[in-house]
């Protein structure tokens, strides 16, 4: 299972479409994804301040799009080192793929810490 951070809203929107796009898929060409491992990380580097957002965790199997693993687009977020790969997919993500959404409120310090799995 791979892990991508939204908000509340835009996976209402993709609800509607029946597919999953995130702006990085037209600015950047793909939709930026985690691992467990790196997920709190890119949280608390990109998502501080944010109270509105859920966490999709996706079947890789499932994937209509392609998926790639890639070092991080830019510079990584603390605790993300230059070598590790990241699950970027090319493409939109179809709904059969969702196997959860989870809520992903920050713990009363406004950070991250624990994984809602």
């Amino acid at each position: 299972m791979i892990l991508h951070i939204t908000s509340k809203s835009e996976w209402a929107a993709a609800q509607t479409r029946g597919e999953y796009s995130a702006p990085s898929l037209q600015t950047e060409g793909f939709i930026h994804c985690s691992t467990e491992d790196q997920v709190l990380h890119v949280a608390n580097a990109f998502y501080a301040g944010r109270t509105d957002l859920v966490l999709l965790k996706l079947d890789e199997a499932q994937l209509k799009p392609e998926l790639k693993w890639e070092p991080p687009a830019g510079l990584p977020a603390p605790g993300i080192s230059d070598s590790d790969k990241f699950p970027h997919i090319f493409g939109p993500i179809n709904l059969t793929a969702v196997a959860s959404v989870l809520n992903f409120p920050p713990d009363p310090d406004g950070n991250w810490h624990s994984l809602p799995l």
